[in-house]
């Protein structure tokens, strides 16, 4: 609402509580000079028109003030809410912004030694980088997209990395949907991609894999994915990527995810279900 509306509101509910405070100091006052008496007792009739007048004016004003303490109440309840929600916003959206700066910077250096090797291949990663950039910075903005735009961002993510790689990889992607258009939170699995790829593929010298299945029945989407990485290059410091996302779905689908982790002696499988209702 209006600000300014608000700050009238006020100053009309201050209005009438002085009003309730004056009225009956000046009709005792009134009383008090116009008598003899010392001290003046006032009682209503309900019998008299002029009494039932007083009472229903307290009455309003009484009334009045209630519902503008109900009003005042639930306007500063609804702007707390919307505060946090947008404090929500903001941080999912700063979130949301430090997706895929590492895949980018390789594909470009990959691009600058391909320029002149293979035009024709060069050109095609840059088409297929350039759609992949305009998604994440127009659709990756949305609170949801359709899981078909999220699929697709993943499979042109998958084409790109087996571009630029000269070793064999084995890479599969299953999907299975009974509805494309089911309504899911932007650059979720992506996350789990990129980490496979880059903490499995990238430092594998052979036989690296990466095994993708999605899945959707009803509102539930559920998403998986499996690959190898060379143990004497795994870090000890937890990834930023994964905290990225553990957090999103906390503010994003809180009580309604499961992201399990399990990861073996060369081998790492991540499993994510979401409830989209």
């Amino acid at each position: 609402m209006d600000t300014a509306l608000i700050v009238r509101l006020l100053k009309l509910l201050l209005v009438i509580g002085l009003a309730a405070l004056v009225l009956p100091i000046c009709i005792i006052g009134y009383l008090v000079i116009t008598s003899d008496q010392e001290s003046v007792a006032i009682s209503l009739d309900t019998t008299s028109v002029v009494d039932m007048i007083i009472i229903a004016i307290y009455l309003f004003l009484l009334a009045t003030l209630a519902t503008g303490g109900i009003y005042w109440f639930v306007t500063q309840v609804r702007s707390l809410i919307n505060l946090r929600n947008e404090k929500m916003r903001m941080e999912l959206l700063h979130l949301q912004s430090q997706i895929n700066p590492h895949f980018f910077f390789n594909v470009l250096n990959n691009l600058y030694g391909l320029v002149e090797k293979d035009a024709s291949k060069a050109k095609d990663m840059i088409l297929n980088l350039s759609n992949m950039m305009r998604y994440s910075i127009y659709e990756g903005q949305k609170d949801q997209v359709t899981l078909r735009e999220e699929v697709d961002y993943l499979q042109k993510f998958i084409n790109l990395n087996q571009s630029r790689y000269r070793k064999k990889i084995d890479v599969a992607f299953e999907t299975t949907m009974k509805d494309e258009q089911i309504k899911v939170t932007p650059l979720l699995f992506i996350i789990l991609l990129e980490n496979a790829f880059k903490h499995g593929v990238e430092h594998l010298t052979k036989g690296a894999y990466v095994h993708i299945s999605l899945k959707s029945e009803g509102h539930i989407v559920h998403f998986e994915i499996a690959n190898n990485f060379d143990p004497e290059e795994l870090s000890d410091q937890p990834g930023v990527g994964l905290a990225n996302l553990q957090r999103r779905l906390e503010l994003v689908y809180p009580k309604t995810h499961a992201l399990n982790i399990d990861q073996q002696a060369s081998d790492y499988h991540v499993s994510l279900t979401l409830h989209t209702t």
